[in-house]
């Protein structure tokens, strides 16, 4: 199951704090480093191994629970919490984007189709900004004004980079911040060489996708749940469980 640089901790051979090999066993079922003396239940690590584990395959916390015979609220809490270290990563790893930059904004959950700038039927907006062939940036937002959305623009980006928008009107300054590319997709333009958006608009389906599995989500908990898909959006193509194994239980223990 464990795979990976990780599988050298699950199988109890190499130490979690310092790196080293060399553990023995104490009589507490405990495991003691000989490097650095420190001791941890081996037990417990596997455990919140193998919940990792099923929460990087995408899972839900139900049927983790059922294959590994775990009380759901117990697996569902872990799931939580999870999410929020993963967010807290997220929002510390943020730098400034810059080069050629993809930006729109989308509407999530509800059951009707969200009014661009007119209210969005109580679904959550979502802003994003794409930097292409690097990273994804995504925050909630109250609404689309220009205010609020160039604001997350001049925080996030560099001046004088490439943008990339639809005609929404609250870019229209975008110009004298960096150099401004409009696609017109209310005259049918959606991409003419460069000029698209089509890598953001590909995050919002790979979202989506994810967050369609879910079932009544708490609003207070949607900035967690968008900050775990913008992690596995920017994180697809490394090694997603090595990654989660030392945000999420590596440096917490």
């Amino acid at each position: 199951m464990i795979k990976g640089v990780a599988r050298k901790y699950f199988e109890g051979k190499t130490c979690i704090f310092c790196d080293k090999y060399g553990l023995y066993k104490l009589k507490n079922k405990k495991v003691k480093c000989k490097h650095c003396k420190r001791y941890y239940s081996l037990n417990k690590l596997k455990r919140n191994m193998q919940i990792l584990y099923y929460f990087y395959l995408e899972l839900s916390a139900r049927k983790t629970a059922k294959e590994l015979n775990i009380n759901y609220r117990l697996i569902h809490r872990n799931f939580m919490q999870f999410r929020k270290l993963i967010a807290e990563y997220c929002n510390k790893e943020a730098n400034k984007l810059n080069g050629e930059l993809e930006i729109d904004e989308s509407y999530f959950g509800g059951k009707r189709k969200g009014n661009r700038g007119r209210g969005a039927n109580n679904k959550t907006i979502v802003f994003g900004i794409l930097e292409r062939n690097g990273k994804i940036y995504t925050k909630i937002v109250e609404n689309v004004s220009k205010e609020t959305l160039m604001k997350e623009i001049e925080n996030k980006t560099q001046k004088g980079s490439v943008f990339y928008t639809d005609g929404w009107k609250s870019y229209a300054s975008l110009e004298q911040y960096g150099k401004h590319n409009i696609i017109r997709h209310d005259k049918d333009e959606f991409a003419k060489e460069k000029n698209h958006i089509n890598g953001i608009e590909g995050f919002w389906s790979f979202a989506k996708e994810r967050f369609h599995k879910y079932h009544g989500i708490k609003k207070n908990n949607y900035p967690m749940y968008l900050k775990e898909m913008e992690f596995r959006f920017n994180n697809r193509n490394e090694s997603v469980f090595n990654l989660l194994f030392d945000i999420c239980i590596r440096r917490r223990v």
